[in-house]
Formats: C-alpha cells, sequence, structure tokens
C-alpha cells in the first residue's frame, strides 16, 4: 500500500460488546473496500481480524487486530478489539492510539454495561466516537428504542445521521438524513431510491432535528439558516467533523455487518467526518527531563509508540506501533526511551490480520508493525532524538491470580522462558514466584483470560501446567516477652561443637521485622560468632512459629552465652540462636497475621446493597463511599487477602457484569478469633 498525508490517514478502533459485530464489520468493511472477494465468517473461523487458533475455537475476538484499507482516497487502520472484560487491555491499547472509536451495537439486545464502560473510557481519553447500530436485520429490532437509549445514556451530543429502511427480514437500505436521500440494497451495492411514504414524514423530521443541531455550533452558519438559508450537505459535514474532533458530537449510523447493509456508508463517513491524526491534540512528550508537544509532522525527528505486542511462531515478537511523528523507513535506528538502546527496524509492516505485507515507510499518524526488536515492549517509545517517553497507557491491572507448576518437571525451566514472553506479549499479565507460598502465580482479569493463557503456554510454547488455588502468606508474631537458651554440643571425635546462647524476645510494631540487639558483656560469646547468633535466630523466623508461619516484627536481644576455645565455631552459634528462639517461642504467646489489602470498588448505584452486605460478609471494613464522575457508587474498603481470592467472579455475578475493583497489598492484621486459619502446605 502506498504512502498516504497524515490529513488522509484514518485510525479507527472497533469497540463494543462480545457479540455485537465488530469482526463481522471489519470484514464487511475490507469486503466493501476490495481487499477481499468474499465475506468470512466468525462461526466459520474464516475472517481476517479472528486469526488466532483461540480465537476460531471460542468463536469471538481474544486480542486487537489489525486490518488496513483504502477508501476514496484515504487509509484507513482498523482496530477490531475484544468485547469480554477479560481482555479490556487489548481495548485499552487500541484506543490510546486510535483517532476515534467507533462504537458497534447490536440492534436486537440494545445499549448494555460493556458499552457504557467502554462509552467512560474513551471519553476519559477525549477520544472521538461514532456509533453503528448492527444486526437491523434480525428479528425483533427497534431503531428508534436504541436511539432514545443512547440519546437518553450518552447525552444530546448523540446525532442520528441515518434511520433504517424496512424492519428485520424485510429491513433493505437506509435514508441519509443529512441529503434527505434513500439508499436501497436489493441488489446487494447502494442504489439512490425513494423514502417511503410511511417514512416521509419522519424523516424530515429526524432531518429538520439534525440540521438544527449541527448549525448551532457554527455562528455564521447559525446565522444564515435562521435567515431562511438551509446550508448544503458539504456545510453540514464540515460542521458535523469539527464537532465529532471536538467530541461534542456523536452520530449514528446503522446497518447490518453480515448481509452487509449500509456498511459502505460508514466507510464514507469514517473519511468525511471522522478526525485525521492532525485534528487530534498534541502528544506531550519528555524528553531530557523537559515537555514538549508533539504533533504528526512527517518532515520531523521520528518518534513511535508501542501499543501492542504479539509473539508469532515464525516472525518472533511482533511490535504494533504508531508513529507520532516523523517517518518511519525500513532500517531506521530508533531509541528506547525506557531503557536507551538502540533498536534497528530493519522491516516496517502493514497487516491485514495475522498476514503481514512490507512498506518502504510509514508517515506521521500513521499505524504499523515490526519484528524482532531486541528489547522493545508495549508502551515503550522509539525516538530518532534520543531518549523520550510519553504517558503511560493506563492498562488495567489485574484482579484474579492462578497458581500454576509445570506438569512435567523437564518443563519446569521452559515454563519460566514461556512466562516471560507471554507477559512481554500481554501487559496485563503479570507473573510472580511468592517466596512465602512458593508458589507461580499468573495474575489476570478474569478466568478466561488465565485460561487463555494456559492454552496459549501449550500452544505456543509445547508447555503443559497444572494450577492450583492460590494460598495466602500468613505470618505470625509475638505478642508477650520470652526468654530461652539454645544450647548446641556435639562430640564425635576430634574437634566438637559447642555453643550456648541465651536470648531474650520481645514484640514489636507491625512492619519493623527483625530488630538484634547485642547486650553480651564480658566475652561470653566472642564478637565474631554474635553475627551467627542473628543468623540461625533468622532463619528460626523463616522456619515458623507454632502454626508454621514466618515470624515478623520481633525484637531479639542476645544476653549471655557460652564458648569453648576450641570446640565453637559460627555454625555452633547458628544453631544455638535457632534453638534458642524455638524454645522462646514457647512463651511468647504467637499469633498468626493475615495480609489486608486496599480495596475500591465501583459499582452502579442500584447494586450499592447488595455489594456492602457481601463486603460485610468478607470480614471487610468499610471506609467509605462517593460518586464519580459517571455517577457510579466507589467504595473504600480494608478487606483480608484470603477473603477475596475469587471476588472478581462474585463482583460479576453480584452486579450482573457492572462492577470492577482494584486491591493492593496494605497491612498485615491478626486473624480474629473463631476464624480458621489453612495449616502451611509441607515442604
Amino acid at each position: 500500500m502506498k504512502a498516504f498525508a497524515s490529513e488522509r490517514i484514518r485510525n479507527v478502533a472497533l469497540v463494543g460488546p462480545s457479540g455485537s459485530g465488530k469482526t463481522s464489520l471489519a470484514e464487511a468493511m475490507l469486503y466493501r473496500a476490495g481487499i477481499l472477494t468474499r465475506v468470512g465468517r466468525v462461526e466459520d473461523g474464516s475472517t481476517v481480524c479472528d486469526h488466532e487458533p483461540e480465537e476460531k475455537e471460542v468463536g469471538h475476538s481474544l486480542t486487537t487486530a489489525l486490518a488496513t484499507f483504502e477508501w476514496n482516497g484515504h487509509k484507513v487502520n482498523l482496530l477490531d478489539t475484544p468485547g469480554t472484560f477479560d481482555f479490556a487491555g487489548e481495548a485499552v491499547g487500541a484506543m490510546a492510539v486510535a483517532d476515534m472509536a467507533v462504537f458497534v451495537v447490536d440492534a436486537s439486545t440494545g445499549l448494555d454495561h460493556s458499552t457504557i464502560d467502554l462509552w467512560h473510557q474513551a471519553a476519559d481519553r477525549n477520544l472521538p466516537r461514532m456509533i453503528f447500530v448492527n444486526k437491523l436485520d434480525r428479528e425483533r429490532t427497534n431503531f428508534e428504542e436504541v436511539l432514545a437509549d443512547l440519546q437518553s445514556t450518552f447525552g444530546a451530543g448523540v446525532a442520528p445521521l441515518e434511520i433504517p429502511i424496512g424492519e428485520a427480514g424485510a429491513f433493505h437500505g437506509i435514508a441519509d438524513l443529512l441529503t434527505d436521500t434513500a439508499w436501497i440494497y436489493d441488489s446487494g451495492h447502494a442504489e439512490l431510491g425513494e423514502i417511503p411514504d410511511e417514512m416521509e414524514e419522519r424523516e424530515h423530521q429526524v432531518h429538520d432535528s439534525l440540521v438544527e443541531n449541527i448549525v448551532v455550533a457554527d455562528d455564521d452558519l447559525l446565522e444564515r439558516f435562521l435567515e431562511g438559508d438551509i446550508p448544503s450537505f458539504e456545510e453540514l459535514e464540515e460542521v458535523l467533523g469539527r464537532g465529532v474532533a471536538a467530541g461534542t458530537v456523536f452520530p449514528v449510523v446503522c446497518g447490518s455487518a453480515t448481509i452487509p447493509i449500509a456498511v459502505d456508508r460508514l466507510c464514507n463517513f469514517i473519511v468525511e467526518v471522522g478526525p485525521s491524526p492532525l485534528d487530534r491534540p498534541p502528544v506531550v512528550v519528555t524528553v531530557g527531563g523537559r515537555e514538549v508537544e508533539v504533533v504528526p509532522d512527517r518532515a520531523a525527528a521520528t518518534l513511535v509508540q508501542v501499543f501492542k505486542t504479539a509473539v508469532d511462531p515464525y516472525l518472533g515478537h511482533i511490535s504494533y506501533f504508531r508513529v507520532l511523528t516523523g517517518t518511519v523507513e525500513r532500517d531506521i535506528r530508533l531509541t528506547n526511551g525506557r531503557t536507551g538502546d538502540d533498536e534497528r527496524l530493519r522491516n516496517v509492516m502493514s497487516l491485514q490480520g495475522g498476514e503481514s505485507v512490507d512498506v518502504d515507510r510509514l508517515p506521521a499518524g500513521d499505524i504499523g508493525a515490526v519484528s524482532k526488536l531486541h528489547a522493545t515492549l508495549t508502551g515503550d517509545t522509539l525516538s530518532a532524538a534520543g531518549r523520550a517517553k510519553v504517558p503511560a497507557i493506563g492498562f488495567p491491572t489485574p484482579v484474579l491470580e492462578m497458581a500454576v507448576t509445570a506438569r512435567a518437571r523437564v518443563d519446569e525451566d521452559k515454563l519460566a522462558n514461556a512466562l516471560h514472553r507471554l507477559v512481554d506479549e500481554d501487559p496485563v499479565l503479570t507473573v510472580t514466584r511468592n517466596s512465602e507460598t512458593h508458589q507461580t502465580l499468573l495474575g489476570g482479569l478474569g478466568e478466561t483470560h488465565l485460561r487463555n493463557v494456559v492454552a496459549r503456554l501449550e500452544r505456543k510454547f509445547g508447555v503443559q501446567v497444572d494450577s492450583e488455588d492460590v494460598r495466602v502468606a500468613y505470618r505470625e508474631t509475638i505478642t508477650a516477652k520470652s526468654s530461652a537458651e539454645g544450647r548446641y554440643k556435639k562430640q564425635s571425635g576430634g574437634h566438637g561443637q559447642f555453643g550456648i546462647a541465651s536470648i531474650r524476645i520481645e514484640p514489636l510494631p507491625a512492619g519493623s521485622g527483625l530488630e538484634f540487639v547485642d547486650e553480651v558483656t564480658g566475652g561470653a560469646i566472642p564478637r565474631q560468632f554474635i553475627t551467627a547468633v542473628e543468623a540461625g535466630v533468622a532463619e528460626a523466623m523463616a522456619q515458623g512459629g507454632s502454626s508454621g508461619y514466618p515470624v515478623v516484627d520481633v525484637k531479639v536481644a542476645v544476653v549471655d552465652g557460652k564458648h569453648h576455645s576450641v570446640d565453637s565455631s559460627e555454625m555452633s552459634f547458628k544453631m544455638a540462636g535457632r534453638l534458642a528462639f524455638q524454645e522462646a517461642l514457647g512463651g511468647a504467646r504467637c499469633v498468626v497475621l493475615e495480609p489486608v489489602m486496599a480495596v475500591e470498588v465501583t459499582i452502579p448505584s442500584e447494586c450499592l446493597g447488595d455489594v456492602m452486605g457481601d463486603l460485610s460478609s468478607r470480614r471487610a471494613t468499610v471506609q467509605g463511599s462517593e460518586l464519580d464522575r459517571w455517577g457510579a457508587q466507589v467504595i473504600s474498603a480494608m478487606a483480608p487477602e484470603a477473603e477475596m481470592l475469587r471476588y472478581s467472579i462474585d463482583l460479576r455475578s453480584i452486579t450482573g457484569g457492572r462492577g470492577r475493583f482494584t486491591a493492593q497489598h496494605d497491612h498485615y492484621s491478626r486473624v480474629p478469633a473463631g476464624v480458621e486459619v489453612p495449616a502451611p502446605p509441607e515442604g
């Protein structure tokens, strides 16, 4: 594909809930643009965008796919995003580099909470939006009801540009409200027709309302309109485009992706009223400690942002990027803003789903991909002007963890490498090794997300894993002072082992760890053996107290002891310190501590009572609630980690999928009486 000027590029993210028809719409757009000779079907696994094996198996998108086509002298970069919350990170990455989001709404099911949540995310990014009401050929569809719901939910800026001609199986065209014309698709292609008599009054009514709403955005146009001068289509379209770019007008168009009807009209609106990269605000870039604003200028120093990474079995790592400014050419060398390393972009590609096409260059504002970068990750910036950074994309944080182990011993080393590569590919996925529970933990956005990670481990890397319950990292501490003597004697011929250490232990405030004090006088224990006593105490604390969990927040003073000039050694005093601490614990009244999370739960107001009750049943302490900018309730609470392990699943059930939360470790707290604490695993 040839290079296009920045003003003739359109970067569009298709967003909406799973099942709304985003991938089918992308397929129909590619077909109408002449890229495809036939329309693939999601059900058959034959679409361009759902190219991963896991996507074909489950029948919906799991990753963002890039597809490109030319329309009326413009280049359109389509980013087809997943619609389920488990893969929300993909949609976030796409919206971070798109210049407009097209929301795909299923006319047969109407507006749902997923669309509303995505809309709020787009609004928070000040991203221009338009709406495609899809599946109007289905039974039990009512465009007027869907439109009314959109306007009541998203405000007066929602402006219909089309209304359907016919309903359900009789749907066969659209009425264009800007031009007062009808387009009929009985032949499979758009043909100019007549607006049906029964629709004419309604069409004129909506047309007049649309024109009035458009002209109020332009003083000169409004003055002429009030004087009886009806603006031309071109004038209305220009003002409409400014409103879309400003995020104050949200056009609504309609059709069906699977027939397809009016998909070509959507493509027209994307290039005619959709913003180009030049219509978007400058990007704030930090260079050398100072902030500068960058606009798409193909003659400037090159700066790109990587928004997605994929692992291909043949090409290796593929980095999807947007050119923020300058021009990317084959073999260009750029500096990674995070690492400071130089990267050579040996091959620059345009993508059609899973297929790649080499291109010579990509100008400012364009989107493409490159393979085999050395150490570049999602979110990194690459610059020709040294180290530069742009604001973080803001991917969601994991809300559910799964513990995994390699099924076969020979796969243990392969597992670590495979997980590292999957983390490179998925910016939401986390992999941690809990040193206290000795578990490898995968963190994701839900069960579906984590199951997909396990499936990719096997398909891409040949590593099979078993999952197990996540164990909570309990700890113990003491509540009273205690003293004890540790004696270690061993004689087996020749030099023996001899060490006696007397210690005193007492509790410390939470978070203090181990405080070790030397109070030995008169040389009862030589100075070189004091550190050995401390090491023995630390080992005993790590081994665990009466319940078997590591002991924390203890002050230990070594007060006396005995040594032998020949048989004493560091080993003997290390053992003495360990034995002394274990003995002292018996009189120190140990208690078990549990990790407590700082939790923030965002829910619709009507779910407040149910969620509050559920949190109370989880021993949570609610600290307060407030309304966010969208009118949702935000609850702040402290909750034991043991009660929150499966909270993401339960919260979705309680709120019908409308609730979300974040949680992070805050502190350790004493386990209340009557709460059962599981025994630590053996070994």
